[in-house]
């Protein structure tokens, strides 16, 4: 463990059925049915209560960059005290170094285009949102439910899609080993052709958040 807001992709590796994907060139992971369907369905259900358009912290000029809605689940819900105790259980990370739980909802043509998690250095916000939690280190999503079509997250420099399955959990670390942020980390939230898919995402900080 690099410290406390982090931790390795050894211990991961410890969690039943946990797939890592091949690459020197970022750390990937794959969990299928880490959530049941009953928790997935309960946690849709709070995103559909209470989405709103999703935002982005450096606006770059395009208003099609973030089509997709948002909707921050507090801790105090109960899917969502499960979704946490479920996650502490796998990554190890103190619940002060993670920010709350986000649920995102895409509809028919809705998408997130090629992104990277961290914050860059170089942007506006960069002091506004690293000052007292530093960069983010692991990102964690987990697909709700399965799309008819499109909604794939696609890894370009590692050439790999995930098309959403059920309770099935995605993680990366968002930097390298000398603890700088990694472009390889580059990722697309694809195009949804056919039905709804919604997701949740945990980001972990370098030191307590919030």
């Amino acid at each position: 463990m690099a410290g406390p807001g982090d931790t390795s992709l050894e211990r991961l590796r410890d969690w039943p059925g946990l797939q890592v994907v091949p690459s020197s060139k970022l750390e990937l992971v794959r969990a299928r049915a880490f959530l049941s369907e009953g928790h997935c369905a309960e946690l849709m259900a709070l995103i559909d209560a209470d989405r709103r358009p999703s935002t982005l912290a450096d606006h770059n000029g395009d208003a099609a960059f973030r089509t997709s809605e948002t909707c921050d689940l507090a801790t105090d819900l109960a899917p969502v005290a499960r979704l946490e105790a479920r996650l502490h259980e796998l990554t190890g990370i103190p619940s002060e170094y993670g920010e709350p739980v986000q649920g995102q909802r895409y509809a028919v043509g809705q998408e997130f285009k090629p992104h990277c998690d961290w914050f860059n250095p170089d942007g506006e916000d960069y002091a506004r949102y690293c000052t007292i939690g530093g960069q983010r280190t692991w990102t964690f999503m987990i697909y709700l439910n399965a799309v008819e079509a499109g909604g794939a997250t696609r890894f370009k420099t590692v050439g790999k899609s995930f098309q959403p399955e059920t309770g099935t959990l995605l993680g990366w670390n968002n930097m390298r080993p000398d603890g700088s942020p990694n472009p390889n980390t580059l990722h697309h939230g694809m195009k949804v052709r056919r039905g709804t898919k919604y997701v949740i995402t945990k980001w972990y900080r370098e030191r307590p958040f919030g």
